[in-house]
């Protein structure tokens, strides 16, 4: 445990830096928030940890595998659920969001062809498609065999966004992150689709979701480890996109119309709707790297050609060229990297030791992702000056120090 409380923390940041005694996650991991009120300013909340110093997502994953769990009891819950939403009449009946990742490959295939659903997977699309990604989420539609909505929303728009998303609040995912959320409930709406399933448990990656819990609703939207983020009684002052405001928007010469895309549903006509919100997480022993395993069987899903820019692994959010400056920014800002992130998963399911993980992420984390960084220069307009500037002025001196000319961390993983 390190203290450096003599310096001013950003963003909320816990005065003691320590990391799980299980996994290696360190105290300094955000926990979901309102992505429309995410400003300059704004103040995050972190994962928890407990007495003996373990973080919520190692206890989340115990409760896997030490018996808490009755797996057999999830999937007769799961063959009632099916049963009770199924339809017979050849229309859709549940909806699956994904970009043809391992996660909702699984999650599709699983649904179709093991408990006799029809689901319409949709897609909000990547910032800007890498040629596996793209070939993946081609394989999710033709080889495993499903119906789809792709969505992209005006590139003249979003590339605002996440200039402004990076420019302000070092977070050019953002935009993806708003989209990925709000296109699965607003098609629901529209097919008048009632069940959405999600794949992994967002309780794993140490959101606060009770094991217990097999459903959402409009209702429990408030769970912090479930949002919907609904949007009555706030005026366009109090909507952030980006870390603007959408009356800012609207002031240079942006039409409403315009964001829509990025506004959440109609509550009303979600409520109406009757929407119910499943992590198949919940209902099945979801492992990672078996997720991998089945959607390249079952959906021809391809690895990478080359291993992700700082981490390890070849198969984990491979899809978009922005995505490694989302693990990269995170890393500036909160202290910890990709490798820290996969390793963690990994101890979790027992893949590897705590020992391994400390190696691989001490070897990977931080590493600049120079692959696709014209690209991601270029898409939001900077230069690599500016790029270098904004991200050094991120840098909290709670976190980080100078020497000479090089940043270090404050602490090391031990």
């Amino acid at each position: 445990m390190i203290q450096h409380s003599i310096l001013e923390q950003r963003y909320n940041l816990p005065s003691d830096v320590q990391f799980c005694t299980k996994c290696i996650m360190p105290n300094t991991r955000p926990s979901s928030s309102n992505e429309y009120e995410h400003y300059t300013a704004k103040k995050h909340k972190y994962i928890e940890f407990d007495k003996k110093g373990v973080c919520s997502a190692c206890r989340f994953c115990e409760a896997k595998f030490d018996g808490t769990i009755n797996w057999d009891t999830r999937e007769k819950e799961l063959r009632e659920l099916c049963n009770k939403f199924r339809k017979t009449d050849g229309s859709y009946d549940c909806v699956v969001p994904g970009s043809g990742g391992k996660d909702s490959c699984m999650a599709a295939y699983i649904l179709k062809y093991e408990y006799d659903m029809h689901p319409l997977t949709v897609t909000w699309s990547p910032h800007l498609y890498t040629d596996v990604g793209w070939r993946n989420f081609q394989s999710w539609i033709h080889t495993g065999g499903f119906d789809n909505f792709l969505f992209t929303p005006n590139g003249k728009i979003h590339r605002l966004i996440t200039r402004n998303a990076f420019l302000s609040l070092l977070h050019p995912f953002q935009p993806f992150i708003i989209g990925q959320k709000t296109f699965a409930v607003k098609m629901a709406v529209r097919f008048n689709i009632p069940l959405i399933f999600y794949g992994e448990n967002p309780g794993e990656a140490g959101a606060n979701v009770s094991i217990n819990q097999a459903k959402f609703t409009p209702e429990t939207n408030e769970n912090e480890g479930f949002r919907l983020d609904f949007l009555q009684g706030k005026n366009l002052d109090e909507i952030y996109l980006g870390g603007t405001s959408v009356s800012e928007y609207l002031e240079q010469g942006v039409k409403k119309s315009d964001l829509l895309p990025y506004f959440p549903a109609n509550p009303e006509e979600v409520i109406k709707n009757n929407t119910e919100f499943h992590y198949l997480g919940y209902y099945k022993n979801w492992h990672p790297q078996e997720a991998f395993y089945y959607a390249q069987q079952h959906c021809g899903f391809e690895v990478a050609p080359d291993r992700t820019a700082s981490t390890y692994s070849k198969y984990n959010s491979i899809d978009d060229r922005t995505d490694d400056f989302f693990y990269y920014t995170t890393y500036i800002k909160f202290g910890y990297g990709r490798a820290t992130q996969d390793a963690s998963q990994e101890i979790r399911h027992g893949d590897i030791t705590r020992e391994e993980g400390v190696a691989l992420a001490k070897k990977f984390d931080g590493e600049f992702p120079e692959r696709y960084f014209k690209d991601f220069l270029e898409y939001i307009d900077i230069s690599e000056e500016e790029f270098h500037a904004k991200v050094d002025s991120f840098r909290d001196p709670h976190l980080w120090e100078k020497d000479g000319n090089k940043w270090k961390l404050l602490y090391q993983l031990q």
